[in-house]
Formats: C-alpha cells, sequence, structure tokens
C-alpha cells in the first residue's frame, strides 16, 4: 500500500535523488518502505497545480466543499486498521492512542464541513446605501471574508493525524477555499502517503481541480524553503520547535510579498498552586499531574513543564508525593531516537545549572527510545536569574520552583515567554486573595485553566490554542477549533456592486440563508 512517492495533485511521482526510511521506535529500526523526495520540479508542478485549482475551487460553494471534507473523514476510515497499524509503526504510540487521535481528525474535519454549511463564519456584512443622506450619499457597502490562496501545511511530529496531512491546518484551509500542500513531517511518511490516499480519492470522487491537494516529502530544510519562498504560496501553517517556525516566520517575511506564517512553537504551561489546594488536597493533585506530565511520553506542546508555588510545608509535601506517584508510572517510547536524545540533552542542561536539584526521576532501566521521566527543583531568586532554567524540555519533565512569596511568583510569570497556557490550582476562596497572579498569567498565555490541567486540548469554538509569541507567531489565532480558518481569509469589500453579481452571501435575498450583519443588526431576512 506504500509507494513511497509524491502526491503531486493526483499523481504519484518520484523523480527526487535523495531517499528516506522512517524508524519504528518501539524496535529501534528502520522501517521497510524507500521514500523519495520531491524534485525541484515536483516542487513547481505542485505549487502550480495549487495556483490554478484555487482559482476554480474558491468559488465553489459552501455545500460542495463540505460534501468534499466529509468525504476525506470517511476515505481515512476506509483505510481501517492498516492505518493505524503504520501509525504506531512509525510513531511508538498504541493502538488506543491512534483510534484517539483519529477520531479527532475525523471530528475536526466534519465539523468544518458542518462550518460551511452554517455560513455565519463568512462574517458577511452590508451597510445599505442611503442616496439621500446629506451632506453626502451613503453608498452600498457589502463585506465578507474570501480566501488567501495555496497554503503550506508543515506536519507535525506528535500529532501525525491530527497536526498532519489532514489535520487541523489542512482541514481548516480547505474550508476555506484555500488549496493545500502538506510537506509530510519526516518520522511519519508512510502514515502521510496513506492519509493523503484519503484526500485524493475524495477530491477525484467530488470532482476537484487536480491541485487542491498535494502531499510531499523531503527532510532537512530544502523542500520546506522552496514552498516558503514560493511567490504563488500566500500562508503557512507550522507546529513544532521555535527554531523551525521562527526560520520559516523569517523567511516569510524576507519574500518581496511577505506572508503569513501561523506557527505553534512549544511553551511550557505554567501551573501555579496555591497553599490551600495543597493543604487540602495535595495527594490528589500530585496524582493527577504525575499522570499530566507523562500523558503520551510528555510530547504534547501543553505539557505542563513549570510547576509554581509558595515555599514551606505544603510545596515540600506535594514535591514528595509528586515523587512517589511519578516514579510508579512505566515508561513510554518516544516518537523518534533524536527525540530521544534532545529530551536527554535538553533535562541534563537543566539539572547540570547551580541550585537545581532532583525531586524525582524514573531509575529503571529502559528500552531504547523510552523516556525516564524526571521532575526537578530550583528556588525562585535563582529561576528568575537563569534563563535556561525556562527552555522547553520536550518529554516527560517538569520543574518546580519554590517561591519566596507572592511578589516573587508574579514575577517570575511576568518575566516567562508567551506560552499556550497558564493554570491555577486554588480552593475558592484563597483565588480572590491572587488576582496579580491571575493579571500575570492572562498577559502572558492564550488559556487559563482553573483546576484542572492543560494537556487535552479540546476541538470546540470556544477553544484557543495559541498565545504570545513564541507559544505562537501571531497570538490574535487559534490552531484548534473551526476560527483556525479565519488564518487564511481576508475581508474583502464590494461597493455599489450590481446584486445579481454578488456572491450568494452577500446578495440581497440571502439565498445561503445565512446569518449576517446588516446595517449593525444580525438576521437572516432578506433586504
Amino acid at each position: 500500500m506504500i509507494t513511497g512517492k509524491n502526491y503531486v495533485g493526483s499523481q504519484l511521482l518520484a523523480g527526487g535523488t535523495k531517499t528516506y526510511k522512517t524508524i519504528n521506535p518501539q524496535w529501534n529500526i528502520e522501517n521497510p518502505w524507500t521514500f523519495t523526495e520531491a524534485s525541484p520540479e515536483e516542487i513547481e508542478q505542485a505549487i502550480a497545480l495549487a495556483d490554478d485549482a484555487f482559482k476554480i475551487y474558491k468559488n465553489y460553494p459552501a455545500a460542495k466543499k463540505a460534501s468534499f471534507l466529509n468525504s476525506i473523514a470517511d476515505e481515512i476510515l476506509e483505510l481501517g486498521d492498516a492505518l493505524l497499524e503504520i501509525y504506531c509503526t512509525e510513531s511508538g504510540f498504541l493502538k488506543g492512542r491512534a483510534e484517539s487521535e483519529r477520531g479527532r481528525t475525523i471530528f475536526q474535519l466534519r465539523s468544518f464541513a458542518n462550518m460551511l454549511l452554517e455560513g455565519s463564519w463568512l462574517e458577511a456584512t452590508i451597510d445599505t446605501a442611503i442616496p439621500d443622506r446629506t451632506p453626502l450619499p451613503k453608498e452600498d457597502l457589502r463585506k465578507m471574508l474570501v480566501p488567501l490562496g495555496p497554503v503550506v501545511v508543515f506536519g507535525s511530529s506528535n500529532f501525525p493525524f491530527a497536526f498532519s496531512t489532514a489535520g487541523g491546518d489542512t482541514a481548516s484551509a480547505l474550508a476555506a477555499g484555500c488549496p493545500v500542500i502538506v510537506k509530510s513531517h519526516s518520522m511519519h511518511i508512510a502514515t502521510g502517503e496513506m492519509v493523503a490516499s484519503a484526500v485524493i480519492k475524495a477530491a477525484k470522487k467530488h470532482q476537484m481541480p487536480e491541485g487542491v491537494f498535494s502531499n510531499l516529502i523531503g527532510s532537512g530544510t530544502t523542500l520546506g524553503t522552496s514552498l516558503v519562498k514560493h511567490p504563488l504560496v500566500k500562508a503557512v501553517g507550522f507546529t513544532g520547535s521555535i527554531n523551525g517556525g521562527r526560520a520559516l516566520f523569517d523567511l516569510a517575511s524576507q519574500r518581496p510579498e511577505p506572508i503569513p506564517v501561523f506557527a505553534e512553537m512549544g511553551s511550557i504551561n505554567p501551573v501555579v498552586i496555591l497553599p490551600e489546594a495543597l493543604e487540602k488536597n495535595s495527594k490528589k493533585w500530585a496524582a493527577v499531574y504525575a499522570g499530566s506530565i507523562t500523558l503520551g511520553t510528555g510530547q504534547f506542546c501543553t505539557n505542563p513543564g513549570l510547576l509554581l508555588g509558595i515555599k514551606g510545608e505544603n510545596l515540600d509535601q506535594f514535591s514528595k508525593e509528586l515523587a512517589d506517584e511519578i516514579e510508579k508510572i512505566a515508561p513510554s517510547c518516544m516518537l523518534h531516537p533524536s527525540i530521544k536524545a534532545d529530551f536527554n540533552n535538553g533535562r541534563e542542561k537543566i539539572r547540570s545549572q547551580n541550585g537545581v536539584t532532583t525531586v524525582a526521576e524514573y531509575k529503571e532501566e529502559t528500552a531504547p527510545n523510552y523516556a525516564q521521566q524526571t521532575v526537578l527543583s530550583v528556588d525562585g531568586k535563582t529561576f528568575l536569574e537563569n534563563t535556561v532554567l525556562s527552555h522547553e524540555v520536550f518529554g516527560p519533565f517538569s520543574i518546580i520552583v519554590q517561591c519566596e512569596n507572592l511578589e516573587e511568583l508574579t514575577a517570575i510569570i511576568n518575566k516567562l515567554d508567551g506560552q499556550l497556557t497558564g493554570t491555577i490550582i486554588a480552593e475558592s476562596a484563597e483565588i480572590s486573595n491572587y488576582d496579580t497572579v491571575i493579571s500575570a498569567l492572562q498577559n502572558r498565555v492564550g488559556r487559563l485553566i482553573f483546576n484542572g490541567v492543560p494537556t487535552g486540548v479540546e476541538v470546540c469554538a470556544s477553544m484557543l490554542h495559541g498565545g504570545p509569541y513564541p507559544a505562537s507567531s501571531d497570538s490574535r489565532f487559534t490552531a484548534v477549533g473551526i476560527h483556525a480558518v479565519k488564518r487564511w481569509v481576508r475581508p474583502f469589500s464590494y461597493q455599489n456592486w450590481p446584486d445579481e453579481l454578488l456572491p450568494e452571501a452577500l446578495q440581497n435575498k440571502n439565498p445561503l440563508n445565512i446569518n449576517r450583519t446588516v446595517n449593525d443588526v444580525i438576521t437572516n431576512k432578506p433586504i
């Protein structure tokens, strides 16, 4: 079922000279398939096809695009256990995780299909003319969101389904009316090819224009650089490291026509644990956070990598209980030998800093790519003085910061880089005394959690998965939920345009029967 070739539109091509294999991290061996990097000619062809497809696809009615998205979901499900087996082979995840992530991916696709049919996402806004207004007449103005053009999506390492080939970036861009070129992640190319085959099958079934979707292979920076710099590409979606996201952002900014890069680049997700909560429920929160730190081998962008508390017996007790709980948990496999090596290097770099002590570490022997979960500790003053301590360690890792008082705790939060999430663990009666902490966190994060864990990102309209830089490259947008579509569109106005030539969303009769803002009133009634 795996060809090792690139999908350039619906064609399977392999004209490049470089080849790659993926790794089975559970067995620490190469997988049997050989993959061929996209050639410069194939890259150019994929982009040209996407540009041609855009001219047609952007005008397709919402129902046709919704059927396409639902069909992609159906075709992914049709791949059955064969897809799950390859996912597990390339990622090291167990089948349960594969099924869960596939379910999330299917839900995302269907959510965007439903969004298209409902229609209000277009933000259709109409201000009708007042020709006899004095001293000047008022023109007829009508505004809606329109797609940007071909979008490049970089697959992520840690979500081979949900943030990769047909994941949230691809689904939202296709919903917006933008063709997509995926750069398949080098750690799960076979998984990507199988999912791409489902997208192509759905595209053919619904007679989508050739080039509405392509899936290209390439390791290193050559493919990504070529895609981002190409003048016909109009936006980029990326999930990964700060270094990778920033490099793409800089490339896009240096183009003669700069384009937006929507990059989600990681986070240490500070958790503030207040004294009364520890006094009353220390053991409970220790167990909860041991599970959160190790969930998915810590390979979530929302992993709680920083635990902040006020020095004292309660925090000491929590640290001991967290150590007991986390050392009970059996280690699990990381995505790739290089990710395991980066985890070890990052952990040891922080552990080697002055003033850092080890609270907990799994000490028994493990398989080669299994991570030994670790919790370290440091005092607040040292943390403030050493920026190395706030670096993300991707994996089952967290550092407890023992703050001298509320002022030091607040100072630490204010000094943090932008984060995806912030969490407050507190009793209801005590949280009102920490308004400065809440305010400080709100300025540094995209999502604020009360008495919960940051791991677990619900796919819904109210979810904000993003945050101040460097958590994401633009904190005004989310990468999860239907509002993720807003990354791939721009507002566009028509002035005094003939009604019959307007898009249906702006016509007087409102043939789509969608909610619109007409003269400052939200209504679905005709004009």
